[in-house]
């Protein structure tokens, strides 16, 4: 029973590192540079497929198939989401708010829908299955290998989030954090807002591919239906339960949500007969979205605060 429950335990803190990695993305959008991006299932979407392509096996009437390492696997990941980051960001950047959120949220919905009907590329609504997953040969004991696979996403997950504190730290940082609370200031210290806006964009968008990929990996499994709105439902209650602007929040957010995401599902599995189970977990959104209120309620700014002062934020001009 003990190792059933740390093998349970170690799957589950893979699946929320990768979900962490996406919040991390996200937050580097909106909670570093203001940017409503309600897209996060689409992009999460083009990692997935893409590592798949690049790593799964050979398949009748689809591309791919290369048998590529999962490494590579994610690169071309991370890649793909920021070629289709900056192709859209340069075109739909201009928006602000809540134009910026419509526009993003309909091109979740058309890659979403690509993954369903382009069956030569995505394998349409069947998905791609038989995703290489890391440390395969050790899936006989399958404690060694939710262990091993969760010291990988710990080391992937680290290394992102120091990246990113590093990033948001220094001086790009300080910018990034300029435009969110006042464009117009920071442009008049000479900094070009779009194209700030543009990287934070496609960094973002690469972050969570990167995420998408990795639960892709650690699955073994993706289909359109993961990937639709309640994804990006998902991603946006983790940052803000866990603190929007702190890359720790977004972190800490991941394992709450996710936590209370696993434990709903468990209590309707276990507490209601089968005819009813599809309808009852409609519930968890509901739990979620109390969750929030109330998190917002006692802590308007999430669990962990974010630790810098706007009058910080902006470039200090030398004469």
């Amino acid at each position: 029973m003990i190792l059933d429950w740390l093998t349970y335990g170690a799957f589950f803190l893979v699946t929320a590192a990768s979900f962490g990695i996406m919040a991390l993305g996200l937050n580097l959008q909106w909670g570093q540079t203001g940017l409503f991006n309600v897209g996060v299932a689409g992009f999460a979407a083009i990692g997935a497929y893409a590592s798949a392509l690049l790593t799964a096996a050979p398949a009748t009437g689809r591309v791919g198939g290369y048998e590529l390492p999962i490494a590579i696997g994610w690169l071309g990941a991370v890649l793909a989401s920021g070629v289709v980051a900056a192709a859209i960001g340069a075109i739909t950047l201009r928006l602000r708010a809540d134009y910026l959120a419509i526009t993003t949220f309909g091109i979740a919905i058309v890659i979403q829908l690509i993954a369903v009907n382009v069956e030569w590329l995505s394998g349409g609504p069947f998905g791609i299955a038989f995703i290489p997953r890391p440390f395969a040969h050790l899936q006989e004991n399958a404690l060694a290998f939710n262990l091993a696979n969760l010291a990988l996403a710990s080391v992937v997950t680290g290394g992102v989030f120091i990246g990113l504190e590093r990033l948001t730290r220094g001086p790009w940082g300080r910018v990034l954090r300029a435009i969110r609370e006042d464009e117009a200031a920071a442009a008049s210290l000479g900094k070009n807002a779009r194209l700030y806006r543009l990287q934070a964009f496609v960094l973002g968008c690469m972050i969570v591919g990167l995420g998408g990929a990795m639960q892709a990996h650690a699955i073994g499994f993706i289909a359109p239906e993961n990937y639709v709105s309640a994804l990006t439902f998902q991603v946006w209650a983790m940052l803000i339960i866990g603190g929007a602007g702190n890359n720790r929040g977004a972190l800490l957010g991941a394992l709450a949500v996710w936590g209370l995401w696993s434990v709903s599902s468990a209590l309707v599995s276990m507490l209601l007969p089968a005819g009813l189970q599809a309808r009852a977990a409609s519930l968890q959104l509901v739990m979620i979205g109390v969750l929030i209120a109330t998190i917002l309620l006692l802590q308007p700014r999430g669990l962990v605060k974010e630790r810098l002062v706007v009058s910080r934020f902006l470039p200090q001009h030398k004469d």
